[in-house]
């Protein structure tokens, strides 16, 4: 088959699908294969391909497209933002809150990339930091959200929570959720927090399991700054976008608040495709096997 000219904006073109599914590899050399019959430089790999996630963070790819769940999107989408790398998403795991595109419907969509047929999609990112000591120990950031609980041990951690440098509150709670929009639909959402619009670079603030706290949601508005300082707690961790945990010691704090940086998604359905995607999702949960129910 010839090759055709592309003339498009994405040059070079990283597909990375997720190292534990067979199925996703071999949907990723397909993608590759399409990407090159349009004259498009494509790398393919999985998420843990250090030559392509160096030439990833070194700004060397135009589109960063990745097969799997949301947890390879999580992955990816950090290391694009920083170079700004629009993120697109081909569902290959159970739910994909944050992809609009199934398996089979790729090959009818990707054209629309040579046609200028598509838009991008910023979500901002938490930018979280621990402090211990007077001296800041770790830096990350969190498409969803941090979330600062107890361990193994059943005892609810108390947190002294400022807001924009004031008192706020005392939390008494398994947990604390500290969430962008787009963690509303992740961990908040099952511990009962509110939907956000995707695209609002507001904060949610949710206890998990209060006791005798307060056990509201709370919204913030765009550019505060949450301080938490762990004022006791058995086994107490920092979970950053479920995938990286820190120990947490008495006395430290994790001061939050948004990132300079955000994720670029590329999407080809209109803006409302948010909620549609949610609604159906919740209303067929793969998790309980709802969908294959008459």
């Amino acid at each position: 088959m010839g090759t055709k000219e592309s003339k498009s904006e994405f040059k070079r073109v990283a597909i990375l699908a997720h190292s534990r599914q067979a199925q996703a590899g071999q949907e990723a050399e397909q993608v590759a294969e399409f990407f090159r019959e349009h004259g498009v430089e494509a790398h393919h790999g999985d998420l843990t391909d250090e030559k392509i996630i160096s030439a990833l963070q070194a700004g060397d790819f135009d589109l960063v497209v990745t097969l799997g769940g949301d947890g390879g999107v999580l992955r990816a989408g950090h290391l694009c933002a920083e170079k700004d790398i629009p993120l697109l998403g081909i569902n290959m795991g159970r739910f994909g809150f944050l992809i609009e595109v199934e398996p089979e419907d790729w090959r009818e969509l990707l054209p629309r990339l040579f046609t200028g047929d598509y838009w991008f999609e910023r979500r901002m990112l938490l930018n979280v930091q621990l402090q211990r000591g007077g001296k800041v120990i770790e830096s990350s950031e969190a498409l969803n959200e941090a979330m600062i609980g107890r361990g193994r041990v059943v005892r609810p951690v108390h947190l002294l929570a400022s807001l924009d440098g004031e008192a706020l509150t005392t939390y008494v709670a398994d947990g604390l959720i500290i969430a962008t929009a787009t963690g509303s639909t992740a961990y908040a959402l099952a511990a009962g927090g509110p939907i956000l619009p995707p695209q609002l670079r507001n904060i949610l603030l949710l206890p998990v399991a209060p006791h005798l706290s307060v056990d509201r949601a709370i919204v913030l508005s765009e550019g505060a700054s949450i301080r938490a300082e762990l004022k006791s707690g058995e086994e107490p961790v920092l979970s950053i976008d479920g995938r990286h945990t820190i120990d947490l010691e008495q006395g430290d704090i994790i001061d939050v608040r948004a990132s300079d940086h955000s994720v670029r998604f590329l999407r080809f359905q209109e803006p409302g495709y948010f909620y549609k995607r949610l609604l159906t999702i919740m209303d067929n949960n793969p998790a309980t096997g709802k969908e294959n129910q008459a």
